[in-house]
């Protein structure tokens, strides 16, 4: 629900209208969630579920935190689990990244600033 300037939402729907993204620079520029500063995101991902490749070029800085569930995140030379609620895991520009869910999965990212060109293609067999 929006009234000028305040949104409010419910994480779990909303996330699930835009791939899980609830702030942004891809967001309604009119409305309160649209960000250049920022984005979040309510990630739920299935046990198995996998990132489609590596970010690579990195020009953000995360911060990913743990909800529930068993989550791998993958950096050059270096694996990262979260596994116990409140796990959380930052890591800065130029880091290359990718990730898989280990369990079924529930995290909360926020990464700064919010800018375009990280988006997987989608393949023809996805859309």
């Amino acid at each position: 629900m929006s009234d000028d300037n305040v949104y409010v939402g419910r994480a779990a729907a909303d996330a699930a209208l835009d791939h899980g993204w609830l702030l942004g620079h891809f967001k309604d520029p009119g409305g309160p969630r649209h960000s250049a500063d920022v984005e979040i995101k309510w990630g739920v991902h299935a046990k198995g579920e996998e990132r489609a490749q590596w970010v690579r070029g990195e020009q953000r800085t995360a911060l990913q935190v743990l909800i529930s569930g068993r989550f791998r995140l993958e950096f050059p030379g270096r694996t990262v689990v979260l596994a116990e609620q409140g796990d959380y895991v930052v890591w800065g520009r130029g880091v290359d990244h990718s990730w898989c869910a280990e369990e079924d999965t529930v995290v909360l990212t926020v990464r700064w600033p919010s800018v375009p060109g990280y988006k997987v293609p989608q393949t023809p067999a996805a859309l």
